[in-house]
């Protein structure tokens, strides 16, 4: 298990919960803290230069949303999932995704289509910025508003949870350029298919949509395991 260097700390306004919060949340979701890292309050008060409160405070929003993990006499760590838990939560994700995008009336209204177009163009942007939490907001951003076209609030509210869960899983995978440039052409494609009528095409592209990450994350985690061998 690893311990997280305060060499690459990023520096944040001192005494600021919502950064100490964002900044965490960033470095385990862009891989800066790795899958298993050990995350103790100290090295983090010097990694984000904050008090022990905003620490603490930052690791229980971290574990509510299912990114850390603490357990007693061990402390806090990033949460590691393993490939059988990867493969369940996918599961359930891709479920979720296929019914969300097959209740979305098409073809889709202007307003809605416009809507997309721009959050793509503010997506495009933050990549072309290489800005990486700019990417992961404008990211979820078109996909909540393409998902509540469904029109079931408590469907995209459990979406939305499992966008959550996956987010260790996922979000590494928009600094990736390859990965990047995928998501970019499939957000555009997915925009070309709400003008039409093809709902199983449009769930389908949805679904496909999340494999990049997924089989990212397994070869990442299998890397992680035989190096620790």
């Amino acid at each position: 298990m690893s311990e997280i260097r305060t060499a690459d700390a990023m520096p944040v306004r001192r005494d600021d919960p919502d950064d100490v919060v964002a900044r965490l949340e960033e470095d385990i979701i862009f891989g800066r803290l790795p899958p298993g890292a050990r995350l103790t309050e100290d090295a983090l008060m010097s990694r984000y230069g904050t008090s022990r409160h905003f620490v603490r405070q930052a690791l229980v929003d971290a574990e509510r949303r299912g990114i850390v993990r603490r357990e007693k006499n061990v402390g806090a760590t990033v949460r590691f999932y393993s490939p059988g838990e990867v493969g369940q939560i996918y599961e359930v994700r891709e479920m979720l995704t296929r019914q969300a995008a097959l209740m979305i009336p098409l073809p889709a209204p202007k307003d809605l289509i416009d809507e997309l177009a721009a959050l793509q163009r503010q997506y495009c942007a933050r990549a072309d910025a290489q800005d990486l939490r700019g990417i992961h907001e404008a990211n979820d951003a078109f996909h909540l508003a393409l998902f509540s076209a469904c029109g079931n609030p408590y469907l995209v509210r459990s979406l939305q949870d499992y966008m959550n869960l996956t987010l260790p899983m996922r979000a590494k995978n928009l600094a990736d350029r390859d990965g990047l440039a995928q998501s970019r052409r499939q957000h555009d494609m997915m925009i070309e298919l709400m003008k039409g009528r093809d709902s199983w095409a449009l769930a389908q592209l949805c679904v496909d949509h999340m494999q990049f990450s997924k089989k990212d994350y397994l070869v990442r985690i299998a890397g992680e395991a035989e190096g620790a061998n």
